[in-house]
């Protein structure tokens, strides 16, 4: 099966491929395509659908697109879906990974209640009327200064207590067994086997 992912994300693409081994996961450029949406929904839910649906009428092939972020309880869910562009004003370029961390623990400052989650909501579209969504999340700590070297965005300020450690502390197939993320392709995953299997 081939599936078309509505990103150019090459971290995210490589976190697909690593944990749907049996399927050709191929990406807007493979199909020459420039694809650009604009996530300007209030939901994950929303900039999911809205950009796998928009990918999948210029491709008429099944295409997965995701939308992710990081909720933080004391902050009223921030940055939330604004998560890539947390601190970047409308026009100006995006901040970089570490510029947007120092941001967010610099807002937590002096704050007790340090709960957050990484969310994940990944929506299908085979056809125009059948669509498919999972969302799934990974439950951790904000950290007051980054820790580890791996991973990518917020990873180095989010700290899972099961594990004791961040998440830019685990190797990439930890990260695939407990993020949100590698939850919702877990699911997503088994929503494709079964699709194929009632072909």
């Amino acid at each position: 099966m081939t599936l078309y992912v509505a990103t150019n994300n090459a971290h995210k693409l490589e976190e697909i491929r690593s944990a749907m081994p049996g399927i050709d996961i191929r990406c807007p450029g493979d199909a020459g395509l420039d694809f650009d949406f604009p996530e300007d929904e209030d939901s994950f839910l929303g900039n999911s659908t809205g950009k796998a649906l928009a990918l999948w009428q210029l491709l008429g092939a099944p295409v997965l697109a995701d939308d992710s972020g990081l909720c933080v309880d004391a902050l009223d869910g921030r940055p939330g879906v604004l998560s890539a562009r947390y601190g970047s004003r409308d026009g100006s370029p995006l901040l970089e990974s570490n510029e947007r961390n120092a941001l967010l623990v610099d807002e937590m400052a002096g704050k007790a209640d340090r709960r957050c989650r990484f969310v994940c909501c990944m929506s299908l579209v085979v056809s125009a009327d059948r669509v498919f969504a999972v969302q799934e999340t990974c439950e951790g700590l904000l950290l007051e200064k980054p820790r580890g070297a791996g991973g990518f965005g917020y990873d180095p300020i989010v700290f899972l207590p099961d594990l004791g450690r961040s998440v830019a502390e685990l190797s990439p197939a930890e990260k695939n067994r407990v993020s949100h993320r590698g939850r919702a392709i877990v699911r997503m995953a088994a929503i494709l086997e079964s699709l194929e299997r009632l072909a």
